[in-house]
């Protein structure tokens, strides 16, 4: 399935980092981004050794889980998610220029204020990042 992911969630390059997203029948969100060479970070992460910083691998986990919940009507457009809490992070592998991350959310708990979800993310077959996070959700302003 092919969604306009800024349909989804309010973020925009350079701080878009899902490239497509589906929800699964077991009610896991799958979602992926190819790391390209251009992105903005790369230059300082590091020059000669770029790799993408872990902070950004979470926040796209976080990304795609807020999409997944739009998509599937669990939370309407109309709000912001800001991570409040992450924890249990564990990087098992680099990722590096021109590598697509797939990730898989499941979401632990959703209220109308917060959520909290689970994910990984893969390179190919491999375990790259795992965290658990929260995120607050409050209404965007016009």
């Amino acid at each position: 399935m092919s969604t306009d992911i800024t349909t989804l969630i309010p973020h925009r390059r350079p701080f878009l980092f899902v490239d497509d997203i589906m929800t699964r029948e077991d009610g896991v969100i799958v979602g992926s981004h190819c790391f390209g060479p251009d992105e903005f970070f790369f230059p300082g992460h590091f020059p000669k050794y770029p790799v993408v910083p872990g902070v950004i691998l979470v926040e796209s986990m976080a990304q795609c889980g807020g999409a997944g919940l739009v998509q599937a009507g669990s939370i309407p457009y109309k709000y912001h998610f800001f991570l409040a809490t992450v924890k249990d992070v564990k990087f098992r592998r680099q990722v590096v220029p021109g590598e697509t991350v797939r990730f898989e959310v499941v979401t632990v708990r959703l209220t109308g204020k917060m959520m909290r979800q689970r994910g990984r993310g893969y390179v190919g077959g491999d375990l790259a990042v795992e965290a658990d996070w929260m995120c607050i959700i409050t209404p965007q302003s016009a």
